[in-house]
């Protein structure tokens, strides 16, 4: 089962299974998002709406990308807004959905399912207004190393969404590469720092 599958089939129980990487990624994006100022949101991976809710409230337009179509429905039902636009699309495939450039770009939980960076962070700076920036929210690699994936339970059983690991330097490098610095990076815990964190982030910006 690809990734479209998988999340297709998870798109009815996502937003009720219990799900810790899902809710600690969302406060990690709001808390990170909200030192800064931003107009146009380019959202990678916006499944079905957990943070496309905040985003359309913080800037005037909204364009939410997801690869499942029925995580979209939920997204589309959840929030309602003329200032969201959805798109269904592959983002390994080139960019061609793209209408505009953007002074942020989003990506929530997706990184994970991209085996090769170098080519979405290309298409992603290209897309980038000079000056704007490009957040990543992940499942920490920490928590990969230990066997942790995107997974979830149906009446058919457990289901393990196809992932990749990627190291922090490959998400700093990919990103220098592509003409980005790093502003900043954070990691994010469950309850106690000497536990292994959940969630990483990096904030790009585009020089």
């Amino acid at each position: 089962m690809d990734v479209k599958e998988s999340y297709n089939l998870w798109a009815l129980h996502y937003d009720t299974n219990e799900n810790r990487t899902r809710d600690l990624e969302a406060l990690a994006l709001r808390q990170t998002l909200s030192k800064i100022s931003f107009d146009r949101c380019l959202e990678i991976g916006c499944g079905t709406g957990k943070n496309t809710e905040w985003l359309v409230k913080n800037c005037t337009h909204v364009t939410a990308v997801d690869i499942s179509d029925r995580m979209l429905s939920k997204a589309k039902e959840k929030v309602r807004s003329d200032n969201v636009e959805y798109i269904q699309t592959d983002i390994t495939w080139n960019w061609t959905f793209l209408k505009s450039s953007y002074d942020l770009i989003v990506f929530s939980l997706v990184l994970e399912h991209i085996e090769r960076l170098d080519p979405v962070f290309e298409e992603a700076t290209s897309a980038l207004k000079p000056g704007g920036y490009l957040f990543v929210g992940e499942l920490h690699p920490f928590k990969q190393y230990h066997g942790s994936r995107a997974r979830f339970d149906t009446k058919e059983g457990h289901h393990v969404v196809p992932c990749f690991n990627h190291h922090i330097s490959d998400f700093i490098h990919a990103g220098k590469k592509s003409g980005l610095a790093l502003v900043e990076l954070e990691e994010f815990f469950d309850a106690e720092k000497n536990d292994i964190p959940r969630i990483l982030t990096l904030l790009f910006q585009k020089n």
